[in-house]
């Protein structure tokens, strides 16, 4: 898949892209790319923001500045960029991202995250030119590109290559697999230490028996979360 992250700091993913499993899945055919969104303003200085109308601290990214970015990165209208791709503005009143939501971004061919900074986004630009707003949590950080890291992590590590073992991406917290609970408790040697002695069960050897204890801590763990 094509991945691509319109940025004020596009330096910032040049350490994102070193990360192992980020390496691994751009060394299968999968692609991240940050486009500077300072680079094709139309404004001089390089200005992308201004103040809000109505009144207000901090500075908002005009829509106009985007709609030049955008074409110039894709050549077409951005009004027309969301048939032929996922456009996404981090946001955090958007959707909340989740596993689910993941899987279905992981399942596409290609994807723009729109990295807000300063007080967000003028509205139209999410209006007119996104598919759709994400957000990773309740609360707000100074701008879009932790987001993106945070999202982009979270979908090349679903995708064909990225990790060494598949399973690791299919049995794990919030996955399908495990009914959307949390993942079971891990343990490795020693077998006991300071007195602290892992379950049996996983001693055992009996294959059924695990994934049944396994299966039942996961459920514990999300009836605690209910």
């Amino acid at each position: 898949m094509q991945l691509d992250v319109v940025t004020l700091f596009p330096q910032w993913f040049d350490w994102f892209r070193g990360q192992h499993h980020v390496a691994k899945a751009l060394e299968a055919g999968h692609e991240l790319r940050a486009l500077d969104l300072r680079e094709h303003t139309p404004l001089s200085g390089g200005q992308v923001d201004d103040t809000p109308f109505g009144g207000g601290a901090g500075m908002v990214l005009r829509v106009d500045v985007m709609d030049h970015a955008l074409q110039a990165f894709y050549a077409t209208d951005p009004v027309e960029l969301c048939k032929e791709r996922r456009v996404i503005a981090l946001t955090p009143g958007g959707r909340m991202l989740d596993d689910g939501l993941v899987d279905e971004l992981a399942a596409e061919p290609a994807v723009t995250l729109l990295c807000g900074r300063y007080e967000g986004f003028d509205e139209r630009i999410v209006q007119h030119f996104c598919s759709d707003a994400v957000s990773i949590g309740r609360y707000v950080i100074a701008g879009g590109e932790l987001a993106a890291m945070v999202l982009c992590d979270a979908v090349l590590r679903k995708l064909p290559g990225a990790l060494g073992h598949a399973q690791s991406a299919t049995e794990e917290s919030f996955s399908a697999a495990l009914g959307g609970d949390p993942e079971y408790p891990h343990y490795t040697r020693p077998a006991e230490y300071r007195g602290w002695a892992i379950p049996d069960v996983l001693l055992s050897g009996h294959h059924e028996e695990i994934r049944r204890w396994r299966r039942a801590r996961s459920r514990e763990r999300g009836a605690a979360e209910a």
